[in-house]
């Protein structure tokens, strides 16, 4: 007898833990730069730089880089520096173990800057940590049986979707940006965000396709005479290849990004003159590939000359229950934060979403949260003096997912898809955003796999006390199968004496068994 095995690969998330930590430190301004007069904008970034499991717990190592915009006691001018917070942290997590894979997701629930004086600033920031363990899980199960004796075995079909691919990957991309014909030349760059929209990636022959659009917002030093704070936004788009082994077309991507180390210069036009922002970033990819089929298995196996008896184990199996998206619109007008100071010229608009919570409700996943809009613009009382307001746009969304159950696992992203920020007038801002929330979702129901088959030789005591023909009445949820399992009669014969066109029986159907047949 042999019997024809598939292994099956899962991922499963066994254990979570989260923790939250503050850190506090007061910075210098360097010597080189110029004194701070009022706060204008700042961005924090958590940067790890080790995740290490040890016995029950996992060991964090990383820092905190803050960059601050200010705006300094010369007129109009805006400058900017970088304070770098280290940090360490213990978090425990049962049943973690050295080798164990670790993925962690680090946020930065609250930042708050603050002017001590020229020379000195305060850092709070408020970061918080989710880790999972993700464990892989490879099982081999029956998928057919060759025997040169009589045996009978039934299949079933599941649906499946197998991990395939695992792996952190990067993607670099190169974008120079040259300046619009009006704008003077750049002595120096103050403040710059690079970010990334409509990310779309896509599977394909041993390789995967990324494309989307890079969004650059630049502050900077003019030239001689025009020496005053100026600016520079553009969007790009790109698309580019991520090689990938074993890839291949119509699997599933589950790809989270986002942005490493990222350099930008100036260089010099054709003319050769500084008009160039060259930028250069770097997408951190965690990539997990998936691929979906209707798996045929052996359900169920008895014998006719022979006790055979099927073996058995649970394993914890993934279906796809969803891979889609949805769009959340928001719209409100808001007030700035310094009515004292009036808005002449918008600048620049950014935003960022912050979630709250996320839960399983019928047919969808509830969604709560914000999103923190930071706007510059220009003084009406200078034109050249640069403010800026952050406004908070609380919403809620549900993302559609039909069938969906408090058991089903399931892995959601957010970006913005658009954001337009126009003045109503000089102390109120009309803000619209679209948000846009991907998500992929899988059912997970433990199921009984065969993974051996045990033979013996048949009970004759057993078998002597079967009646050599009997008509058996059945009972509610009996099948011929069942029938048959119980008396060591083959499906095929039971339709055949009883002249079934097929195996659909009812409670009550008087079905013949006759031992050897007719």
């Amino acid at each position: 007898m042999e019997l024809v095995k598939k292994k099956i690969h899962m991922d499963r998330i066994d254990g979570r833990a989260g923790t939250q930590m503050v850190l506090e430190e007061d910075v210098n301004i360097s010597d080189n730069k110029m004194d701070a007069n009022y706060l204008l904008n700042s961005k924090g970034e958590i940067i790890m730089e080790e995740i290490r499991p040890c016995e029950n717990a996992v060991n964090l190592k990383g820092k905190l880089v803050v960059s601050i915009l200010y705006l300094t006691d010369m007129d109009g001018m805006c400058a900017s520096m970088e304070a770098v917070i280290p940090f360490e942290e213990k978090v425990n997590l049962e049943g973690v173990s050295n080798n164990d894979t670790i993925l962690t997701e680090s946020r930065i629930e609250d930042l708050t800057v603050g002017l001590i004086n020229s020379r000195k600033l305060s850092v709070q920031a408020v970061i918080s940590f989710m880790l999972e363990r993700e464990e892989q899980l490879e099982c081999e199960t029956a998928v057919d049986l060759y025997c040169d004796e009589p045996v009978e075995y039934r299949k079933c079909v599941y649906p499946v979707v197998e991990l395939v691919l695992h792996k952190k990957d990067i993607f670099r991309l190169k974008e120079e940006l040259e300046l619009t014909g009006n704008l003077p030349n750049i002595f120096q760059t103050v403040w710059h965000h690079i970010c990334f929209d409509h990310v779309e990636f896509k599977a394909l022959e041993e390789k995967i396709s990324i494309q989307g659009e890079m969004k650059a917002f630049f502050l900077y030093e003019g030239e001689g005479d025009n020496d005053k704070t100026q600016w520079y936004e553009n969007t790009v788009p790109f698309s580019g290849i991520i090689e990938c082994h074993g890839c291949r077309e119509n699997m599933i991507p589950d790809i989270r990004y986002h942005l490493g180390q990222c350099n930008v210069e100036v260089r010099q036009d054709f003319d050769g003159e500084e008009r160039v922002f060259c930028v250069e970033p770097v997408l951190d990819l965690d990539i997990h590939l998936y691929e979906e089929e209707n798996l045929e298995v052996i359900s169920d196996v008895y014998g006719v000359d022979k006790e055979i008896e099927a073996l058995t184990t649970k394993m914890p199996v993934k279906s796809l229950l969803l891979a889609g998206s949805g769009k959340c619109k928001i719209a409100d007008h808001v007030r700035i934060q310094n009515p004292e100071m009036p808005m002449y010229q918008l600048i620049h608009s950014e935003g960022e979403i912050q979630i709250d919570e996320q839960t399983i409700v019928e047919n969808g996943i509830a969604v709560t949260g914000t999103l923190v809009v930071t706007t510059l613009y220009l003084c009406a009382g200078n034109v050249r003096s640069i403010y800026s307001t952050v406004n908070e746009l609380p919403f809620q969304y549900v993302i559609e997912a039909e069938n969906i159950l408090p058991t089903c696992v399931y892995k959601l992203r957010s970006s913005i898809e658009q954001l337009t920020v126009t003045m109503l007038d000089s102390d109120e801002l009309d803000v619209k955003a679209a948000l846009q929330f991907k998500v992929i979702v899988f059912a997970v129901q433990n199921r009984e796999l065969v993974t051996d088959i045990r033979e013996e030789p048949l009970d004759l005591n057993k078998l002597s006390e079967l009646p050599g023909m009997v008509i058996c009445i059945a009972g509610p949820g009996d099948t011929l199968w069942d029938i048959g399992k119980r008396y060591y009669v083959p499906v095929s014969q039971l339709k055949e004496v009883n002249e079934l066109p097929t195996e659909e029986i009812s409670a009550g159907d008087k079905i013949l068994v006759v031992k050897g047949g007719i």
